[in-house]
């Protein structure tokens, strides 16, 4: 049983009028009305037992998007249900209103809509829905809680979304179907077409242009049907805030771009997620719903502080690629952390592909010289970046690709390796 506002509106004018009395029969009898007016309250209310309850809605969401969870409630009673229904939301889901008031005829039902803007990635789940049903009085209600599960989940967002129509532009001219088609060094053969200045001396068909009174060169369709594999470093340097946002959420983006253009060129898409223990696995998703899949499993993703296992991710890598294939590792360049030995058996086996989220703060930091003080942080932060840079060319010496760059140019910088790798048939 709940109580009303009314009913402590009402218990104060009681309060009132005892004190004007002074009588301790007064007390009793307003007590007493006060009391079977409550308990009559109480009765007279529609039951909750017999109620229906059910739930359906939006599964998924975009953040920065709102999505929709209606509770549709069936008053099989033969009583007015006069109730007020609390749908309880964790604080990250945004959800609104927090509670709503609905009165529902005996076999009638009523709806009712929350919409919820998640703050961040991952599941928003409700368990229950407490309802509390008021007398005609309004003094009283029933009040009973039901388990009503609903999980929505938050995608990560995908704002180099916008990227997307420019690399696939390339994309269709790496595969010649642009009409400034451009030959690439890929293993299967496309066509033949006269000679340019520029085109490489080694593309041309000596053979074929000895038929003809002009030079004719070979152009190469890049390959398709290979095999890319991401690696999402999710330990405690990915936790650390570039622009505003943990360094995870940028190698998210990137990740979804790729992934996007990669399955529209034809090839197959994994997904490892790797800290002190593997977080996710993708493996061999529908290229139709390749994209869908990996940001689904993203959204669950979670920066550990947590040391990197190189060894576990590495082993992983190699227990799923028996073939060559591209290993496009997203991870900070952090020499206390980064484990060069461990990657030499991904450089000798896999061509490898490095993104890193930059911080552009630290360039700014490096070149203040208006005191003392600012002197020393450019000191420091001279030295930091000059460990990124020596690390970064160790990793270019192994063979690896090494994308350094801040969070709002990763995504489509690793893109552009990508199709470049791509159109020099290295995959």
């Amino acid at each position: 049983m709940a109580l009303s506002g009314r009913a402590a509106g009402v218990a104060l004018a009681a309060v009132l009028v005892v004190l004007a009395v002074r009588s301790a029969v007064t007390v009793a009898v307003v007590d007493g009305l006060l009391l079977a007016a409550i308990v009559a309250d109480v009765l007279l209310a529609a039951p909750l037992r017999t109620l229906r309850l059910d739930r359906s809605g939006d599964a998924r969401v975009r953040l920065g998007e709102s999505a929709t969870v209606t509770t549709t409630i069936v008053n099989t009673s033969g009583r007015r249900l006069r109730a007020r229904v609390r749908d309880a939301w964790p604080p990250s889901a945004g959800a609104r209103p927090g509670q709503a008031t609905l009165s529902v005829q005996p076999g009638g039902q009523a709806r009712v809509v929350v919409d919820l803007s998640p703050a961040r990635h991952g599941d928003c789940t409700a368990s229950k829905v407490t309802v509390r049903s008021f007398g005609p009085l309004g003094l009283a209600a029933r009040q009973r809680s039901r388990d009503l599960p609903w999980t929505v989940r938050a995608l990560p967002p995908f704002h180099s979304r916008k990227h997307l129509p420019g690399k696939l532009a390339q994309l269709r001219e790496l595969d010649g179907q642009h009409r400034a088609a451009r030959p690439g060094q890929g293993s299967e053969f496309d066509s033949l077409r006269k000679y340019v200045t520029g085109d490489d001396v080694r593309s041309i068909d000596w053979r074929s242009s000895a038929r003809r009174s002009e030079v004719l060169v070979r152009t190469w369709r890049p390959e398709r049907d290979r095999r890319i594999i991401f690696v999402l470093d999710t330990g405690r340097t990915a936790a650390g805030r570039v622009g505003g946002y943990p360094r995870l959420d940028s190698a998210m983006e990137a990740v979804q771009l790729l992934t996007a253009i990669a399955a529209q060129a034809g090839d197959r898409i994994d997904l490892i997620a790797a800290d002190e223990r593997i977080r996710a696995r993708v493996i061999g998703p529908a290229r139709t719903t390749a994209l869908a899949t990996v940001t689904d499993a993203l959204a669950t993703l979670e920066a550990q502080l947590a040391e990197t296992d190189w060894r576990l991710a590495v082993a992983t890598v190699l227990a799923y690629a028996r073939r060559r294939c591209l290993v496009v590792l997203l991870t900070d360049l952090n020499p206390s952390t980064f484990l060069v030995p461990e990657l030499r058996a991904l450089t000798a086996r896999h061509e490898l592909l490095i993104g890193a989220v930059a911080d552009p703060q630290v360039a700014e930091l490096a070149a203040g010289r208006g005191d003392a003080a600012s002197v020393y942080t450019a000191a420091a932060a001279s030295r930091a970046s000059s460990h990124r840079a020596a690390l970064a060319a160790q990793l270019t010496r192994l063979g690896a690709t090494v994308v350094d760059a801040p969070p709002e140019r990763i995504a489509p910088a690793l893109a552009d390796a990508y199709l470049s790798l791509k159109g020099q048939g290295r995959l």
